[in-house]
């Protein structure tokens, strides 16, 4: 499943699914303010071009920006279990409203929440 979801959803379906995720990002009070004022279309490009290469397209994120290192690229922002589970409702909600199949929807908030998860860095 993981490595063809690519195959399964295309380019569209993660630009929706990206896409939706950051317009509710940018009115959120809690993690909104996680995120550069200034770099929006670069974020998400950048979250965008990892799921993508992530899962089987093209490697457009590795070749921009190297090996993805999460743990290490989000440590400045303040993630703690509040801003990891607001993450996590709004990528739920975007995946609701992607319309993508359910096999994939449900493979994606799994991998999401496990992801969210290993990013906490604060209490």
């Amino acid at each position: 499943m993981e490595q063809d979801l690519y195959a399964r959803i295309g380019e569209d379906g993660f630009a929706r699914l990206v896409a939706g995720f950051y317009r509710r990002v940018r009115q959120d009070e809690l993690i909104g303010p996680l995120y550069p004022p200034l770099d929006w279309a670069g974020a998400e490009e950048r979250l965008r071009d990892f799921l993508v290469g992530r899962f089987g397209g093209p490697p457009r994120y590795v070749e921009r920006r190297g090996h993805p290192r999460l743990r290490m690229r989000h440590n400045p922002f303040p993630i703690d279990q509040a801003a990891r589970d607001r993450w996590i409702l709004l990528m739920g909600q975007s995946l609701d409203e992607a319309g993508l199949p359910a096999a994939e929807t449900e493979f994606l908030r799994r991998f999401f929440d496990e992801v969210a998860t290993f990013l906490i860095n604060r209490g």
